[in-house]
């Protein structure tokens, strides 16, 4: 029989949006992992520079065990920031130092789960006071869900810049076919989408 282990099954979940969405960096250029492919600015750094705010603020200042020990970055969504400055690198901030900080948001992040049971009660600072008061097992929820969303956008924008197109390296999780198959598939697509319009 197999032991239910509920804290290491959301890590797992949480690690797999991890993984995917800094795999959606790799092998691009500089430009575009940080162009914006949809009105309102979506980009795949600035995906990971938002994620990594999520995890430390969500595991880190909620649960009392803030990440910056001085002055947090400009755009330090609990702060008095530029609006959406999270979703998107500056010039100055490189891959590596996104990347870097998202790396150090999971230890971060890793480290408060494994010393917190899941019932165990924080604070959201930035919640309405009469929210503020939540369970780890709550969080984690919380920011898998958001993490799967937004690597799901990365799908989107990964897309959209080379047609690569998969969950993970080495497992695509898409049907056989080759460019062909999906001109043609696309091609249907958008006839049943005229048709249905009428």
């Amino acid at each position: 029989m197999i032991e239910p282990n509920p804290k290491a099954d959301l890590l797992r979940y949480l690690q797999e949006a991890r993984d995917a969405l800094v795999w959606k960096l790799d092998g691009l250029s500089e430009y575009d992992i940080r162009r914006p492919l949809t009105p309102t600015g979506t980009n795949l750094l600035g995906l990971v520079k938002h994620v990594s705010g999520v995890e430390l603020g969500y595991f880190g200042d909620t649960f009392g065990r803030p990440f910056f020990d001085e002055e947090p970055p400009s755009w330090w969504y609990t702060e008095e920031a530029e609006p959406n400055s999270d979703m998107w690198a500056t010039a100055d901030e490189s891959r590596e130092q996104i990347v870097g900080l998202y790396r150090q948001a999971w230890e971060h992040s890793d480290s408060t789960i494994a010393m917190l049971t899941l019932d165990a009660v924080g604070h959201v600072p930035w919640w309405p006071e009469k929210r503020r008061a939540v369970t780890l097992h709550h969080i984690l929820m919380r920011v898998i869900s958001d993490t799967q969303r937004h690597a799901g956008h990365a799908d989107v924008v990964r897309e959209l810049i080379d047609g690569s197109v998969g969950y993970l390296q080495g497992k695509d999780n898409m049907p056989p076919g080759d460019q062909a198959w999906w001109e043609g598939h696309r091609r249907r697509l958008e006839r049943v989408a005229r048709e249905a319009n009428g």
